[in-house]
């Protein structure tokens, strides 16, 4: 007889503690997810930390950095640099008991270099193409030079690519495209150091495709490469503008959770992927491992924080894309 009271308080004491939201991590503790923002490292995240209002902290085990998010619906994350940071964070957050991702989307928000004759500093890309350079069979041209850019597709590739969602892309597109982005004049004068590719041209919000490489590579005939292995694997309609290392990573872990169809990618430029006329590739790499940074980086960062609450906003408030 004591034993049966005692287990049917119990049972009350748990139904009590469950109704008043300290059950534990069932579906109503949960937070309910409307746009999860991607940043890969910290001067990325620091403009959304800084800015936004957060009111929950969720630390997900094998993550550096707690998720953020706000009672809209907002969310943050960190995945930290490279393809394997990239997939294991974003899988590790899909599976952590204290997020509901059921109505989500996702959005990578993250600077990029970019060609100088496909884009400018401070520019903003919305990619339909996600394509992973690395993969494949590379050959030095001492050893073939008959094979074109040294390099030569898999037969059969798995996460090389990955077409997005046309419906989704166009829309953040059309509600971003008006957002004003942040330009100086030391960006204008780095500009102006490429004559024949850049012009005069201002920053603006864009559609075209991105590279994943988990190196830093530099140069015109790197640069080269990575259009025409994006060409390869979208059967040329791909269209190379910004190089990252992490976004293959985050849309394979999304594509295997079943929700690639929910994710779009921004890249927004810091530099440019070859030098200017009169540097060296050596010089480039030398002044990016001594914190050289270029007059783009303050500009990427902060437009990819303008455009991406853009795209955030919209998605949160329009979730059925009407």
């Amino acid at each position: 007889m004591f034993s049966r009271a005692f287990g049917l308080a119990a049972a009350g004491l748990a139904v009590a503690l469950a109704a008043a939201g300290c059950g534990g991590d069932s579906a109503d503790d949960r937070v309910a997810v409307k746009a999860m923002v991607v940043t890969m490292f910290d001067p990325e995240a620091k403009p959304w930390v800084e800015k936004q209002r957060w009111t929950h902290e969720i630390a997900v085990p094998g993550v550096r950095t707690p998720v953020r998010c706000n009672d809209s619906g907002l969310c943050l994350m960190v995945t930290d640099m490279g393809k394997v940071n990239a997939s294991l964070s974003t899988e590790a957050v899909l599976a952590g008991s204290r997020l509901n991702f059921d109505d989500a989307y996702f959005v990578t928000a993250g600077i990029a270099g970019t060609p100088p004759d496909a884009g400018t500093l401070g520019f903003a890309a919305w990619a339909r193409w996600v394509v992973d350079v690395d993969l494949g069979h590379h050959v030095l041209p001492q050893d073939d030079p008959g094979v074109p850019h040294g390099y030569v597709p898999h037969s059969n590739p798995s996460t090389q690519m990955y077409e997005l969602d046309g419906r989704l892309v166009d829309a953040v597109y059309r509600n971003t495209k008006d957002v004003a982005l942040a330009d100086s004049d030391d960006a204008a004068r780095a500009r102006a150091e490429y004559p024949q590719q850049q012009g005069n041209p201002k920053p603006a919000v864009t559609q075209c495709d991105t590279a994943t490489g988990d190196n830093f590579f530099n140069g015109p005939e790197a640069s080269a490469k990575a259009a025409y292995i994006v060409g390869l694997y979208t059967g040329g309609r791909g269209r190379y503008c910004t190089t990252q290392m992490e976004d293959n990573g985050t849309a394979a872990a999304l594509a295997r959770a079943g929700k690639l169809d929910r994710y779009v990618n921004l890249r927004t430029a810091s530099n440019f992927d070859q030098p200017h006329p009169g540097q060296t590739v050596g010089q480039v790499l030398d002044a990016v491992e001594h914190g050289g940074y270029s007059p783009g980086f303050p500009l990427s960062i902060e437009n990819a924080y303008r455009v991406g609450l853009a795209a955030a906003e919209y998605l949160i408030q329009h979730p059925g894309l009407d």
